[in-house]
């Protein structure tokens, strides 16, 4: 059994200071962690890569600088789950079809398993299932606006099943 957590949209320094102490210790706790972008800084992204002792799988958000050289899009196997991961970027319209449709997309390259997209950008916490595809969005973990709480998820990975828990503060 693994425990992931799950931030996006840090935003750090632009828009907060740091990770809430409470998100950093899910973070230590966590087996390994999963951001979906929009660190915005490469400290944001060194800090949270020492919380996780490099067990992290991060994406590039539109507030990211290139230099961070993040992908766009990345996929991570986990205890029989593949995590398909983006940011989500582009208009509020249209967002869960256009993040499912990359996960579709992507998934029909795993060999076999549970597939779930996990996206930010909006800022608010997600767990739906659209056109037949889960997707996860943990909001903000810092709480920056448009969020009204910082949040995230931790997901617990078994054996190809998935279960997961939001928090916030």
């Amino acid at each position: 059994m693994l425990q992931v957590a799950i931030i996006s949209d840090t935003h750090i320094p632009t828009r907060a200071n740091r990770l809430p102490d409470w998100v950093r210790t899910r973070i230590q706790r966590a087996d390994y962690t999963i951001h979906a972008g929009d660190f915005d800084s490469a400290d944001a992204l060194a800090s949270v890569g020492e919380l996780t002792d490099g067990n992290l799988t991060a994406v590039a958000g539109n507030t990211d600088p290139r230099s961070l050289r993040l992908p766009e899009l990345a996929t991570r196997e986990l205890d029989g789950v593949t995590f398909v991961v983006t940011h989500g970027t582009g208009p509020k319209r249209g967002y869960r079809k256009r993040v499912a449709k990359t996960v579709r997309e992507t998934a029909g390259t795993v060999e076999n398993g549970a597939v779930v997209g996990v996206a930010g950008h909006t800022h608010r916490v997600m767990d739906e299932e659209i056109d037949g595809v889960r997707l996860l969005n943990p909001g903000s973990a810092t709480g920056a606006a448009p969020a009204r709480k910082a949040t995230m998820l931790v997901a617990t990975v078994e054996d190809g099943s998935l279960t997961v828990q939001a928090h916030e503060s």
